[in-house]
């Protein structure tokens, strides 16, 4: 494995940990949906970096190349489908988590996770 590789998959597991500790230790709704976010990316990253071959060709076979060199040095194709079916994901559910940070702010006037706890908590009191 190169040295880039090795370093790109440090800084993928990099951003796992900072956006798992975000997402559960931070206060803010909106740095908690960041660190996600991060736990994302440094998926992908993790998946693109493993897929890489170095020296590889684009898997795209021209009609006048040899199929026995194509299938040794053709990058394999599937990690980079899958990262950008996860994208694509991730800008969706990123786009409903905001929505839904919309609907909180406005029921709560607050996006700290401690004051909705909180006001949920005295609320089923109130009910009780």
């Amino acid at each position: 494995m190169a040295q880039i590789q090795l370093t790109i998959l440090f800084a993928s597991a990099a951003l796992v940990i900072v956006g798992v500790y975000a997402a559960i230790f931070v206060d803010n709704i909106i740095k908690k949906i960041i660190g996600i976010n991060f736990i994302e990316e440094g998926a992908n990253l993790f998946i693109v970096t493993i897929g890489y071959k170095p020296g590889g060709v684009v898997p795209i076979l021209m009609p006048n190349m040899d199929t026995s060199w194509f299938a040794t040095n053709a990058a394999y194709p599937l990690p980079f489908g899958l990262v950008l079916t996860s994208i694509v994901i991730g800008a969706s559910t990123l786009a409903v988590m905001l929505a839904l940070v919309m609907v909180l702010y406005k029921r709560y006037g607050t996006l700290s996770t401690r004051v909705m706890l909180a006001d949920t908590a005295k609320q089923e009191e109130f009910d009780e």
